[in-house]
């Protein structure tokens, strides 16, 4: 077992639950974690990602990058093509929640703090370049899934995704090997240490939201829970091993695959009306089960250094 991992667990799950206890006691409103999510969104999530990028050039690291990237692409596509066939016995609402559940995980909220627990920088600078690919095909094909069809405003917000275009600026730091003076490299670097526990204070205070004689009933959320945190991360490391990835890319593509429904869920369920209720709470329990399986995922991972 790897402990390194259920301490990191363990931590992340201290700290949601002190939001959790913030907005039930509402120390933090509901508004207030409104703000909060876009603090974290337009401002340490982007400085977090600018830090990590904070490397001199070499040609090993953008063969990498390279490598992720392809990835990326691949597990997307593949678990958002299989997700068709996994929900065929649900209705046309439920299986638009499970598929675009089962495809996108919380790879900001939550994967950043896992990834930067395990490996360091280097574990956030190549999730970044994952995620860049997932933002993508969470705005284009995750968004058909909604809304039956391609809709170019949406796509039109990859573009400008503070992540994305904060990724694109740190790499474009990374070729040139251009250095940030010290004391701005400095306050990036201290906002950005701010996402991890701001963002699991969000999470928190989101999960506060949901009704708790309401989150457990009814079958399809655990069969959501089985797809997003055994399956994906699964197959994930199988279509890994064929094309011969290498130790540390495969493990953070699989982390990355192994974390609970993406937040977005239910925002994206509201706006094109769909079921707000089952995406909610499929963000809900993925995230408690999440803290058993994430270090079960990572224990298997060491078989594969």
């Amino acid at each position: 077992m790897n402990y390194t991992a259920i301490n990191e667990v363990i931590i992340l799950s201290l700290i949601m639950i002190s939001g959790t206890f913030a907005r039930k006691k509402n120390i933090i409103k509901k508004e207030t974690t409104n703000e909060l999510s876009n603090l974290l969104i337009n401002i340490t999530l982007p400085a977090l990602l600018l830090s990590c990028f904070n490397y001199t050039y070499s040609a090993k690291m953008l063969t990498e990058i390279k490598r992720i990237f392809i990835y990326s692409f691949i597990i997307n596509l593949a678990i958002i093509f299989l997700s068709k066939f996994l929900t065929l016995k649900y209705d046309k609402e439920s299986s638009k929640i499970i598929r675009f559940a089962t495809t996108f995980s919380n790879s900001g909220f939550m994967g950043y703090p896992v990834l930067q627990g395990l490996f360091g920088k280097i574990g956030i600078f190549y999730g970044a370049i994952f995620n860049m690919v997932m933002n993508i095909v969470m705005f284009s094909l995750g968004i058909m899934i909604y809304s039956g069809k391609g809709n170019i405003r949406d796509m039109k917000g990859v573009a400008l995704n503070p992540a994305v275009i904060f990724t694109t600026l740190g790499f474009i730091m990374f070729m040139f090997s251009i250095k940030l003076p010290y004391a701005l490299n400095m306050a990036v670097s201290e906002i950005g240490a701010m996402t991890t526990p701001l963002s699991m204070i969000i999470v928190g205070a989101m999960l506060a939201e949901i009704k708790f004689k309401d989150i457990f009933r009814g079958t399809v959320v655990y069969y959501l829970c089985f797809l997003r945190l055994i399956l994906a991360p699964i197959l994930s490391i199988i279509i890994l091993k064929l094309i011969k990835a290498d130790s540390l890319m495969l493990q953070i593509s699989v982390v990355i695959e192994a974390m609970p429904v993406a937040v977005l869920s239910p925002i994206l369920a509201q706006k094109y009306n769909s079921d707000k209720e089952l995406a909610s709470r499929s963000v809900f329990i993925t995230t408690i089960v999440s803290m058993i399986t994430i270090p079960i995922i990572i224990s298997v991972l060491q078989y594969f250094k």
